[in-house]
C-alpha cells in the first residue's frame, strides 16, 4: 500500500499502519568485510536479529578461501548463531554494487552497515562502500558508527519529521523500534520552513506581536499533523517528544541530536537515489553523511 495515505482516509492509514506494525524487518543483512570491525557487527546483528525474529544473509565480496571459510564459521559459532537462520552468500565485483545487488535478490529489508563517523573531503566525494550503500539502498539501512561486541539498545532515538515520501514509514517504524528497545525518549522533529513564515507575513504590516503570534501557529499546525500521525501509532510506554525546528534542517537535526546525546537518528529514504549532483548540491542526507551526529536508520518502503 502507497503511504502517502491522507489523514481524510482514516481506514486507509490504520491498515497502513498495522502492516507496518507486523512487518518490520523479516530478513536482515549485512556485509561481511573480515576488517577490524567485522565481528562487532556480528555481534549487533544478532542482537538485531533476535529483536526482530529474522533471517540473517552474510555476503562477502571477494576471493572464496578456506581460511575466510574457517574464521566466519568459527566467529558464528563464537557468538551463537543459529546456522539454520542464516544464508551465506560470496561473489565477486564491486563491492557496493553486488551487495546492493544481492539484497534485492534476496528481498532484505535492512541491510546493517558499519561507517566512518567522518567523512574526509576524499571519502565524501568517491563515497566510501557503506555511504555507497546508503545512497543507492532500496531496502532499510542502518549505520552503526561504533558497532560493538557488547551491543547495547539505543535508548534516545531523533526522529526527523519533516515532509518525505516515507515520512509515516519512518515515524512508524521508529516509534515502533523505540517501544522493542524500551527508549528513555523519542524525539519528532517537524521543521518550519521560514519561507512559508515570509509568505504567510507578506504585505501586513502587523506589530510585533502579530508576527510572533503567526509564528506560533505555524508551529502549532505542525505538531498537530504529527499528533495525526500519531494517533494512528501505539505510542504506549513511550515518552514522544515533537520539536518544531527552524533554519537548515540537516544542521539543526545534527545540532539536535548531538545536544540530547542521540543513540539513533530516523530518516525516511529519499524519493530519488542520491548521486554525485547530491554531493555537489547537497541533499539534506548528504550533510548528516559527512559527519554523522550518530548511529543512522533510513527508511525505506
Amino acid at each position: 500500500m502507497h503511504n502517502n495515505c491522507l489523514i481524510s482516509k482514516p481506514v486507509s492509514c490504520l491498515v497502513f499502519y498495522l502492516s507496518l506494525l507486523y512487518t518490520m524487518f523479516s530478513k536482515l543483512a549485512i556485509g561481511v568485510a573480515f576488517s577490524p570491525r567485522f565481528e562487532s557487527i556480528l555481534y549487533e546483528a544478532k542482537r538485531f536479529q533476535e529483536i526482530f525474529n529474522a533471517k540473517l544473509v552474510l555476503i562477502h565480496v571477494g576471493l572464496k578461501t578456506e581460511d575466510k571459510e574457517r574464521l566466519l564459521h568459527q566467529k558464528l559459532v563464537e557468538i551463537g548463531y543459529d546456522q539454520n537462520n542464516i544464508k551465506i552468500i560470496w561473489e565477486k565485483g564491486d563491492p557496493a554494487k553486488m551487495i546492493l545487488s544481492v539484497c534485492k535478490q534476496e528481498k532484505v529489508d535492512l541491510l546493517i552497515a558499519g561507517a566512518m563517523k567522518k567523512e574526509n573531503i576524499f571519502k565524501y566525494y568517491i563515497g566510501s562502500v557503506a555511504r555507497k550503500i546508503l545512497r543507492k539502498a532500496d531496502c532499510s539501512v542502518l549505520m552503526l558508527v561504533h558497532p560493538s561486541k557488547s551491543p547495547s539498545a539505543f535508548k534516545k532515538i531523533v526522529i526527523n519529521g519533516s515532509e518525505n515520501e516515507n515520512l509515516r514509514s519512518a515515524i512508524s517504524k521508529g516509534v515502533r523500534l523505540g517501544q522493542i528497545e524500551q527508549a528513555a525518549r523519542v524525539y519528532i522533529l517537524r521543521e518550519v520552513k521560514m519561507f512559508g513564515f515570509a509568505m504567510a507575513v507578506a504585505g501586513e504590516e502587523g506589530t510585533e506581536n502579530e508576527y510572533v503570534g503567526i509564528k506560533r501557529r505555524m508551529v502549532e499546525e505542525e505538531i498537530i499533523r504529527v499528533n495525526q500521525i500519531l494517533k494512528y501509532i501505539d505510542t504506549s510506554n513511550l515518552k514522544i517528544n515533537v520539536k518544531v525546528i527552524t533554519g537548515k534542517p540537516e544542521f539543526e537535526i545534527a545540532k539536535f541530536s548531538r545536544k540530547v546525546k542521540a543513540d539513533l537518528l530516523v530518516l525516511g529514504a529519499p524519493v530519488h537515489k542520491l548521486n554525485l549532483i547530491d554531493r555537489i548540491f547537497p541533499h539534506d542526507m548528504e550533510y548528516l553523511l559527512a559527519d554523522l551526529p550518530s548511529n543512522l536508520l533510513v527508511i525505506h518502503n
